[in-house]
């Protein structure tokens, strides 16, 4: 039987909020079966936590931010790289508290938190780990952007990236992969979020990504990288596009198991995705391990180190 999962203890890191520029401290606390992942402002008097849900995001305009309800003032943003790892490592049950709007960018990429989740530890609690079975293909395109799932045993994703640009042309579009924690933290984990310089100014302007840069994204203008140590992978473009997904995808706060595949999609269709097959009870059924085959096992073996 595959567990739910929580972490052995609580950890707590300290960075810098993306779009405010201001120090944000994070803290994960383990929590106990069936209660799922949900968010708290910790700087907000009397904060209430949430729980995460296709529902509760937002808004998808440079990042995924969540709510408890469309309005309310107790936001949190920049989760998608936070929900990516807590998706890898297979954790059910935890409580995330911020200190300000938004989860701190640390690095651009998902790496850190890989660090903090292992440094905490992770458990199996005495419970079946529940998962969404995709029975019947749903999709969603907005023009020629497209995002679908599948009927897969296990967990799969498809992403294809398509940027009328210089760099990323010179780069691959396209990424596929069996998802499993071990090849999340050695294949694109650290895949830094991009950027085109031109865009950093616009956001400057409107006050925005005021704590962005090149320590913590892949700023590119009009012909070249600007970082100085190039890129992380030689597809880094499109990794990070897939990790975004991930995190996207986890809203749900259950594993899928299907095939994700992605063409150009970002923030926003990731999330009209799994709202569309919420809508769709007939495209999915809610099982445990004990009704599916043991080929799926090999995605929640976490590697040995995460345990000790």
């Amino acid at each position: 039987m595959i567990k739910q999962r929580t972490l052995k203890q609580k950890i707590s890191t300290v960075g810098i909020g993306l779009h405010s520029g201001k120090k944000v401290s994070l803290t994960l606390t383990p929590m106990p079966i069936d209660f799922g992942i949900q968010f708290k402002r910790s700087d907000i008097a009397n904060s209430t936590p949430f729980a995460v849900s296709a529902e509760g995001v937002i808004d998808t305009m440079l990042a995924t931010k969540i709510a408890s309800h469309p309005e309310s003032k107790e936001t949190v943003s920049t989760v998608e790289h936070l929900m990516a790892v807590l998706a890898a490592f297979g954790v059910d049950n935890v409580l995330i508290e911020v200190s300000a709007a938004e989860v701190p960018i640390m690095d651009g990429s998902s790496a850190p938190f890989v660090y903090l989740l292992q440094s905490a530890g992770i458990i199996d609690q005495d419970a079946p780990k529940r998962f969404i079975k995709i029975k019947k293909t749903v999709s969603v395109n907005e023009n020629d952007k497209v995002a679908k799932l599948e009927p897969y045993n296990g967990f799969s994703l498809d992403f294809t990236i398509n940027f009328d640009h210089p760099v990323l042309s010179r780069t691959s579009d396209h990424v596929e992969c069996d998802f499993s924690a071990k090849i999340f933290i050695e294949e694109f984990s650290r895949a830094r979020t991009f950027g085109f310089m031109r865009d950093f100014e616009r956001m400057r302007e409107l006050n925005l990504g005021l704590g962005g840069s090149l320590d913590n994204a892949i700023v590119v203008d009009d012909y070249r990288i600007l970082n100085e140590g190039g890129l992380r992978y030689p597809d880094e473009f499109v990794r990070h596009k897939l990790l975004d997904a991930v995190g996207d995808l986890y809203q749900l706060g259950f594993p899928i198991l299907g095939k994700f595949v992605g063409y150009k999609a970002g923030h926003r269709l990731n999330n009209l995705l799994i709202r569309e097959l919420m809508n769709r009870p007939d495209a999915y059924e809610w099982v445990t391990c004990e009704e599916e085959d043991f080929s799926i096992l090999t995605q929640f073996n976490l590697p040995t180190f995460v345990h000790a």
